[in-house]
């Protein structure tokens, strides 16, 4: 992701932060209004990243909003790989799924995220993506990807040691 930006997004949550901390709806609407046109600038352009999207849906009142928001933010991360964004955005519409009671929608995602989770290093979101799970009962659903069976060694005759370059012409 281009820093700059990064940068940007960064100061922007931090500015809303203080304006829900504050209580300062005017600024949290200026600031999330900045957000929003970040992204739709960078929509689709070299500069899109599911940052912006999932720090946007973060900042969304409206829960159906923000699924839809969040959805967005996890097709900008499967589009480039992203475990950590893979395992965080589908852990956080996962979350408001239980809030607006679509628990069989939440635990899908949690077991995509928890799949995802395996390749990052964050404990804390691995940790809270079981809890979660565990919870709602999904844990023994998820299926895990089936160890391979180890072969038994046989017996393969070394190649013959060449004593000089002269034996191979």
């Amino acid at each position: 992701m281009n820093t700059k930006i990064y940068k940007h997004v960064h100061s922007l949550a931090k500015d809303l932060m203080q304006a829900v901390h504050r209580k300062n709806q005017i600024r949290f609407d200026e600031c999330y209004a900045e957000l929003q046109k970040v992204c739709d600038d960078n929509d689709n352009t070299d500069k899109d990243h599911p940052v912006q999207w999932e720090t946007l849906a973060d900042f969304t009142d409206d829960l159906a909003l923000a699924i839809t928001i969040y959805e967005k933010a996890l097709q900008k991360a499967e589009a480039i790989n992203s475990k950590d964004f893979l395992s965080s955005v589908a852990f956080a519409i996962a979350s408001l799924q239980v809030e607006l009671g679509d628990k069989s929608s939440a635990i899908e995602h949690l077991k995509n995220a928890k799949i995802n989770s395996n390749k990052i290093a964050d404990k804390d979101l691995k940790a809270e993506i079981e809890a979660l799970l565990e919870e709602l009962g999904g844990v023994a659903e998820v299926v895990e990807v089936a160890e391979i069976e180890e072969v038994a060694e046989t017996e393969v005759e070394a190649p013959v040691k060449l004593k000089a370059w002269k034996d191979i012409q």
